[in-house]
Formats: structure tokens, C-alpha cells, sequence
């Protein structure tokens, strides 16, 4: 017999726009199969069409807010809750919630003696936590989204046409990031039919990039390879060396997509206003990385769409997931429900701090930040 384990409770997003869920009604099946009891905050998957019968078929309550915080153990959610203050003392708040660009949530979280875990933190290379990769399973969705959003934005076609009226050429599209998302922009432009070139500093990513078919961009830099599979820092020389190149070849492109970013740091600005002024009216970018730290490209604006002067279309497409919500939130769920039976042994959450799993994801329990890189953060900066 299963050993009851922890009382799961899903939040109602309540950030802007945000409409994926933490836990679908299939992470709810998976949840009980591990002896977790799951509650679900009413209306919790309606925006990406998870309607609350759904939940109730799948054996999860159906609550409000105030009875789901008050009565569980664990409350999952996508982004930190704006009402941090109805949070209890000793419960486990599980989501992406992104220490490194926010300490000051650790240090309320900290002091409020909330037990923070964080799916941002997980160690990607770790092959034992494939499953529980929220960043890798959300940048999928949004390399896929971010192909469709450019080709939906461009205003010609992106395969080749032979019509009556004549040869329409493909569409030339650029890929700047050979990382996940950026590889499933690639594979996905490339079904579209338009002719895809992918760059990346990491000499190792053009094999990737070759492997999908696509063309390496060789702008004759060092490569820039650096730890856990995301590229270092540049030094000043490379960076503009590297800007430099760029603008001879963005404007030989119909279409720019990037992608490249770096957990709890500032986005690379890869691609420079000169190289965007250099692009041909009708050409267009979408900046995948575009957030509140800014983007890889001079110009874009988180969750906008800015048309030059040029005519150059910049999409700032920071959360596309969240125009997915449906696939998004089924993987989310999935790596959430992965991570949860991940943790629970004989029906409590177990933080083993020895496991690699949980020390790269725990970020602050009894009372303290205990992830060693957000500890540096609230120490540098106690306001």
C-alpha cells in the first residue's frame, strides 16, 4: 500500500498574460500514483484550456485560493505568486521562480520560512534529470512558437512557390543560438520551407546545426564554449568583433531569430542597431530573449512589436510558452510531476541536499538561502 504523501496545491497564475498551469489533470494521475493528494486553485488551467472538471475527473479538489493555501503542503505554480503574504510557514513553494534575476524573493521567501524550489536551478547536464528539465522542455516550445510567430509577422512566403505568376524564392532565415530553442527554430523554418542558416560562438554547435540540415553562419571568431553547455562571457574584443561580423550578415537574411540567454544574467546583445538598420524594409526579427533584462537584439521590447524606421519588424518575444499554453503546460506538468516523485520518499518531501537534483533546484528552507549562488546575491546586496 502507497504511503499518503504530501498535499499537492496548484495556483491560478496571477503574473500578466501568463497562461500556462503549473499541473494538468494527466500530472494530477501521476501525482496519486505516488500518494500525493492534489488540489487545484478554481480555474487554475482555464486559460490554456484545462477546464476544472477535468481536474475533478482526474481525482484532484477543486478549491479556492484561500482553502488551497491554507491546507497544503507543496503549492506549484509557473511565476511566484503576487500574494507572497498568504504563503505559510514550512510550505514548499515549487516553480520557476528565478532567484538569480530576483534575490529579494529568496529573502522574503527566507524570512516568511517558505522553502523555496526553483526548477530554473536544475544542473542540465545531468543526464538523471532529463525529466525534470523545465528550461529545456519550455525553450522547445518557444524555439517551435518563435518560427511560426516569424513566419506569420514576414510578408512573403517562406517556402519556395512555382505558381502561374512565377518562382517565388524561399525565405532566408537566420538562427542566432544553436541551443535548444534555437535548434527547434531551425527544424521547425526548415518545414515551413524557407532556407535556414544557424549560428552560435559555440564552435560544438555546428554540428548541431548541421544535423538539422541547416547552414553554419562562419563569422571566423573564437568559439566561446563554456560550462554546463551555455556559452561564457565574452570579452569586450570578441563582442565587438562578433557585432561587427554580424552586421555584413544580418542584412543578407530575411528573417533573424534569437535565442540566446543565460539563466539569471543579462541576454548577449548579439545583434546591433547597425545590423538591423542594414536589413531590407519588410525584413523581420524575432528576439526570443527579450525580457526585463533586456535582449540580444538593440531595439526589441519585451512583449512588443516595434516597427523601424528601416521598415524592419522587431517581435520582443520573451514568453512564448505562454502563446502555447496547452504544450507548454503538459511539459511543465510533466517535469513538475517528475521533480515531486523525484523528492517524496515514504509520503514527505525529502531535501537531500547531497543529491545533486535538489541542490541545484532548493533555494532557501528553515529559514535561510541556502543555494550557494543566490546566498552571493542577497549577501552583495542586502536592500
Amino acid at each position: 500500500m502507497t504511503t499518503p504523501g504530501p498535499a499537492v496545491g496548484v495556483l491560478r497564475e496571477t503574473a500578466a498574460g501568463e497562461r500556462r498551469v503549473a499541473l494538468t489533470p494527466d500530472g494530477v494521475t501521476r501525482l496519486l500514483k505516488v500518494g500525493a493528494t492534489v488540489a487545484v486553485e478554481a480555474g487554475a488551467g482555464g486559460s490554456a484550456w484545462f477546464p476544472d472538471a477535468a481536474y475533478a475527473a482526474a481525482g484532484a479538489r477543486v478549491v479556492d485560493r484561500h482553502t488551497l493555501g491554507a491546507t497544503c503542503d507543496v503549492l506549484v505554480c509557473v511565476h511566484a505568486p503576487a500574494d507572497r503574504g498568504e504563503l505559510q510557514e514550512g510550505q514548499i513553494l515549487l516553480g520557476l521562480l528565478a532567484p538569480l534575476t530576483d534575490p529579494q524573493l529568496a529573502r522574503e521567501l527566507a524570512e516568511a520560512k517558505v522553502t523555496a524550489i526553483s526548477l530554473d536551478g536544475l544542473p542540465r547536464t545531468l543526464s538523471s534529470a532529463q525529466s525534470v528539465d523545465v528550461l529545456t522542455s519550455q525553450a522547445n516550445v518557444a524555439g517551435y512558437k518563435a518560427a511560426l510567430v516569424a513566419a506569420d509577422t514576414f510578408g512573403g512566403f517562406f517556402p519556395m512557390l512555382m505558381t502561374a505568376a512565377g518562382t517565388v524564392r524561399p525565405a532566408a532565415v537566420l538562427v542566432v543560438g544553436a541551443g535548444v530553442a534555437g535548434l527547434q527554430a531551425i527544424g521547425t523554418a526548415r518545414r515551413l520551407g524557407a532556407v535556414v542558416t544557424g549560428y552560435d560562438v559555440r564552435d560544438a554547435a555546428r554540428a548541431d546545426v548541421a544535423s538539422t540540415g541547416a547552414t553554419f553562419l562562419d563569422l571566423g571568431l573564437v568559439s566561446a564554449a563554456g560550462e554546463g553547455g551555455y556559452a561564457r562571457e565574452l570579452t569586450d574584443a570578441e563582442h565587438t568583433a562578433q557585432q561587427d561580423a554580424m552586421v555584413h550578415a544580418v542584412g543578407t537574411f530575411d528573417v533573424v531569430i534569437t535565442t540566446a540567454q543565460v539563466p539569471g544574467r543579462r541576454p548577449p546583445v548579439l545583434v546591433s542597431a547597425a545590423a538591423v538598420a542594414g536589413m531590407r524594409p519588410g525584413s523581420v526579427v524575432v528576439d526570443l530573449a527579450a525580457g526585463p533584462l533586456g535582449g540580444n537584439v538593440e531595439g526589441t521590447v519585451a512583449d512588443t512589436t516595434v516597427i523601424t524606421a528601416g521598415g524592419v519588424t522587431l517581435v520582443g518575444a520573451g514568453n512564448l510558452p505562454s502563446a502555447m499554453p496547452q504544450a507548454a503546460s503538459t511539459a511543465y506538468s510533466r517535469n513538475v510531476a517528475a521533480l515531486l516523485a523525484h523528492l517524496v520518499h515514504d509520503g514527505q518531501v525529502q531535501l537531500d541536499q547531497g543529491d545533486l537534483i535538489t541542490a541545484g533546484v532548493l533555494v532557501t528552507r528553515d529559514g535561510a538561502v541556502v543555494h550557494p549562488a543566490v546566498l552571493a546575491l542577497t549577501q552583495e546586496d542586502p536592500s
